[in-house]
């Protein structure tokens, strides 16, 4: 378990996401690494199903204990954006993976345009994928594409 699921757990609660069992995964790999809290010890034994109420509160109580701060939506945000991309770079296997998740932090940001290049360039390597055309971004083509996420 690597702790920096941190950035992805921090992105979850600024979006107001339901907390499921990526959360309890997380809270293990936070003890294994160390980190010590009551209410870290009740979130890493919680089963389903699960109590969103109940959980939004408990985990409230983690990042406070834990002085995780996402109060700043866009802060947040961004960092998890780099998270993504610093784990992918120059690894081409994993670029439409991370791509479809920055896609996603696009829609749900609105379409912010600080993330519509990777909302586009997903989707152009998407169409590449299935096809020799895309429309999204500018010259990009199967033997270009990768060069030009990088």
């Amino acid at each position: 378990m690597n702790v920096l699921t941190t950035y992805r757990i921090l992105k979850a609660k600024s979006l107001n996401e339901n907390i499921d069992e990526s959360w309890v995964d997380w809270a293990i790999g936070m003890m294994e690494a160390g980190y010590e809290s009551e209410n870290l010890y009740m979130l890493a034994g919680v089963t389903s199903p699960y109590n969103q109420f109940v959980l939004q509160e408990l985990t409230d109580k983690v990042l406070r204990d834990l002085n995780l701060d996402y109060s700043d939506s866009r802060t947040v945000l961004d960092k998890y954006a780099y998270y993504l991309i610093s784990t992918s770079i120059d690894q081409p296997g994993t670029y439409f993976d991370t791509l479809r998740e920055l896609k996603n932090l696009c829609l749900d940001t609105g379409m912010d345009s600080g993330y519509m290049n990777f909302y586009l360039l997903y989707w152009a390597k998407s169409d590449l994928a299935e096809d020799v055309v895309q429309w999204y971004w500018k010259d990009a083509s199967r033997d270009t594409i990768d060069r030009m996420i990088k």
